[in-house]
């Protein structure tokens, strides 16, 4: 039985723990009521308001919403929120009032695509944006986008007819971009004219093809219950509160907006500035896609050559690990998957498992619900050893905020790393302490390693450290 000493000292340690992690600020622009999965998307963002500093929520188009904007839409949300606000206090510090929510909430024009953007066209929402941006703030500006871009693009084409080409180019450098797909015809326009902009996107409109579909792919040959419709029901809808019940059922896809703020939130995998090492929101390469296999798919979104290198899909070869019923806990699955979109799903049993719990926080006690485990290293994160030499990964340290037992899983990340051929552990990988051998390398290389830490609470919570490891000759 939990002590109220051991409750109250955990809760000063997440705190502080928390604080020491600077957040990542971020504006929303939702094409919300084109399709219910902006409305679930706004759903898990709230949960997630203590660890992701939130500073707009603003109402677009796109090519699926092209003359209006639904702003009440997103205030219905919050207005849910607002509702489980104080109990979700009681698990963490840092959620946000409804009232503060609601201030956020922004307007952006009911025009398609660029028809909305030039002179004359600024909006509540575009104005928000460059507001933002001209805060003595260190940290970058996150633009989430899950419809059209069109209200971006209008504050980038003010910034640059207002601003002298120092402050353009100092704004510019803070904005960072993950859009779902190209939904309007402003994404390209943004891309050509702005190319020192740091942008995450698949281009043109083949959904089939984007690194952000594996969120809610039903793949073959894994289970796929954490995004089914009885999980959905039995974990979110029903019987979790106003905020849950405010989560609607899925039409098209479920939460295919979701993706655009995962790598925000903080969870020892996560590094928001570095796409190509992987996390929650999948991996992604920085290069000038081939234009002749841009597929067209079934929008009206205009397809067109990029100029300029953008951050855009990148394959993970993956075996997962299964879990097995006698002796050492964990085993290979014999089935290998390779494709952009594993490295998204590769995660998403622990992001379902993530929000299930939160969800849980909206109505029940701190006794009752689950909390993520604590991962800590023995060493530091980044490491260097020459080729040939052996070396030992630990995370003893690691705790759990419930006193749950703990289950340990380390592995290599080859295409995260620059040495890309796979490194094994040397023996068990399921334990706290992992032994590996360094490869011979002819030049100096960086391999990631991961450990994945998960208590056996329920929901199973599950956190990680990256270790980077340069090899040397």
């Amino acid at each position: 039985m939990r002590t109220l000493v051991f409750i109250i000292l955990f809760h000063s340690f997440n705190f502080l723990f928390a604080q020491s992690i600077a957040k990542d600020r971020v504006i929303v622009l939702t094409d919300i009521e084109a399709d219910p999965d902006d409305t679930q998307s706004l759903v898990r963002l709230f949960l997630y308001a203590n660890e992701i500093e939130i500073k707009g929520l603003v109402a677009t188009t796109s090519c699926w919403l092209q003359s209006s904007i639904h702003p009440e839409s997103i205030e219905k949300i919050i207005e849910a929120y607002g509702k489980v606000q104080s109990n979700l206090t009681k698990h963490a510090e840092g959620f946000p009032s409804e009232k503060d929510l609601m201030a956020l909430v922004k307007n952006g024009l009911p025009k398609y695509g660029m028809t909305g953007v030039g002179k004359g066209m600024d909006s509540e929402g575009s104005d928000w944006i460059i507001t933002e941006l001209e805060k003595e703030d260190d940290r970058p500006l996150w633009i989430s986008v899950w419809g059209g871009v069109n209200t971006l693009a209008q504050a980038l084409h003010t910034i640059r007819e207002t601003k002298s080409p120092r402050e353009v180019k100092n704004m510019v450098s803070k904005l960072r971009v993950y859009t779902i797909s190209d939904q309007d015809d402003s994404g390209i326009w943004i891309r050509n004219n702005f190319p020192d902009l740091f942008y995450i996107v698949t281009p043109g409109d083949d959904y089939g093809s984007a690194t952000w579909t594996g969120i809610n792919s039903v793949i073959k040959g894994i289970d796929n219950t954490t995004i089914s419709n009885p999980w959905l029901t039995e974990h979110i809808q029903q019987g979790h509160g106003p905020l849950g019940a405010a989560y609607p059922d899925v039409a098209w896809g479920v939460e295919g907006d979701t993706p655009a703020f995962l790598s925000l939130i903080p969870n020892g995998l996560n590094v928001s500035e570095h796409p190509e090492w992987g996390g929650w929101g999948g991996r992604y390469e920085l290069y000038k896609p081939d234009f002749s296999k841009t597929k067209e798919g079934h929008s009206i979104v205009e397809i067109a050559p990029e100029t300029r290198a953008i951050w855009t899909n990148a394959s993970d070869s993956l075996v997962r690990y299964l879990p097995k019923m006698y002796g050492r806990t964990v085993q290979y699955d014999s089935i290998s998957h390779q494709s952009d979109k594993a490295s998204l799903w590769r995660w998403r049993d622990d992001i379902q498992n993530d929000f299930a719990a939160r969800m849980d926080w909206c109505t029940q006690t701190y006794e009752e619900a689950n909390h993520p485990p604590v991962v800590t290293l023995t060493h530091d994160d980044k490491i260097t050893i020459k080729g040939g030499e052996n070396f030992t990964l630990d995370a003893f340290e690691s705790t759990d905020p419930d006193g749950d037992n703990l289950s340990f899983l380390w592995y290599n990340y080859p295409e995260a790393g620059s040495y890309q051929k796979l490194i094994k552990v040397n023996g068990a990988e399921n334990v706290h302490q992992a032994y590996f051998t360094a490869p011979k390398v002819k030049k100096k290389q960086t391999a990631h390693f991961i450990v994945k830490v998960s208590d056996k609470g329920t929901q199973q919570l599950s956190r990680y450290k990256r270790v980077i490891v340069t090899l040397t000759p």
